[in-house]
């Protein structure tokens, strides 16, 4: 399996835009998916980034880096968001290879921390993830923030 920004595989675009939306949208927000995966990376910006886990040309899995993932606490940055594995991928420990792959891209982009929520009870902690804060989510409702350091691959820091 390899992790690579969406970028590094245009080839992928459409089907990761595909994953995304399908996973993570509705049916009428296909274009906000689209657009905001077209626009991400350009000018020199380290933010927004998508990632895809690829086995041959398999998608395996997807993630997200984002300024902002739709929850109360707009200080804290970057949003580890849109973590998904394809199910007949799970069982591999893919999640918590791309949860590490997080960690380590959130280090080379030259933050100190990156950040998630989420309502499932002990599944980050089990991979470095720590307890920061309750939030609430653009609806409204309570959800419990994530913290986890950001960390170098030791291959060039």
């Amino acid at each position: 399996m390899q992790v690579v920004s969406l970028q590094q595989r245009p080839d992928l675009f459409e089907a990761v835009v595909e994953v995304f939306w399908r996973q993570w949208g509705t049916q009428d927000n296909y274009r906000f998916y689209h657009d905001c995966m077209l626009h991400s990376g350009h000018l020199g910006s380290d933010l927004p980034t998508f990632y895809v886990a690829v086995h041959g040309d398999s998608i395996v899995g997807i993630y997200a880096l984002l300024r902002t993932d739709f929850v109360s606490r707009q200080d804290l940055f970057p949003w580890l968001a849109c973590l998904y594995i394809v199910p007949e991928h799970r069982g591999n420990k893919y999640g918590s290879l791309l949860l590490k792959h997080a960690a380590e891209e959130a280090f080379k982009k030259g933050y100190d921390n990156v950040y998630l929520y989420s309502d499932l009870e002990g599944y980050y902690e089990k991979y470095g993830w720590s307890f920061l804060a309750n939030g609430y989510t653009i609806g409204g409702h309570a959800t419990k923030i994530y913290v986890r350091a950001s960390e170098s691959t030791g291959d060039d820091h």
